[in-house]
């Protein structure tokens, strides 16, 4: 798994550089920094290899996200061409929707398996209060998401971030992957 990331990080410095791409030199430094983040939780909570490996997907979804390019005469928001702009349902659902979501509901589960570390020896319950705790908290990583976004705007001209508008879809995306994220939890912790 750590090979994987690394090799996917490695592709995304080359292809960043490359293109003099300096927004994405930003995220991938802010990458290299939460990856280190990730190795100090897993190292206390001892997160499952599953949400470990719902992690790297992740970042690899948001490298190709802005560095994979979109083909001429597919649907985009804006006028930078990689998958981060693309319209899956024009108007209505992006790619960049489908990470966040995904994303900030990995990070609710990551919350959950940290939760549940603070409890032990004793097995949490996966209750209304204590989902609505971790779904808070994956949201409340999300908006830092949305703060590091904005950081890229004030440093670098010509982000692909988007305006108030993206913002407030990011947020309503990180609601819906959070709140998704807490029902499955839910649900799998009933059995």
């Amino acid at each position: 798994m750590a090979v994987f990331s690394l090799l996917y990080t490695v592709g995304a410095v080359v292809a960043s550089l490359a293109a003099g791409n300096s927004e994405f030199m930003f995220y991938i430094v802010v990458m290299a920094v939460l990856a280190a983040a990730v190795g100090v939780v897993h190292y206390r909570v001892r997160l499952t290899t599953a949400c470990l490996w719902c992690l790297s997907v992740w970042g690899l979804l948001h490298m190709a996200g802005g560095l994979v390019p979109v083909p001429a005469g597919w649907p985009i928001d804006g006028d930078q061409r990689v998958l981060y702009s693309m319209w899956l349902i024009p108007e209505r659902l992006k790619y960049d929707h489908i990470v966040h979501a995904f994303g900030f509901g990995v990070t609710t589960w990551v919350c959950w398996q940290g939760l549940q570390a603070i409890a032990k020896p004793q097995v949490l319950a996966a209750t209304f209060g204590s989902l609505l705790l971790c779904a808070a908290a994956g949201m409340g990583f999300g908006a830092l998401n949305e703060i590091v976004e904005f950081i890229a705007v004030l440093l670098i001209p010509n982000t692909n971030v988007g305006g108030y508008v993206n913002t407030g879809w990011d947020l309503v995306a990180n609601f819906t992957g959070a709140t998704i994220a807490a029902v499955v939890i839910f649900i799998t912790n009933r059995r």
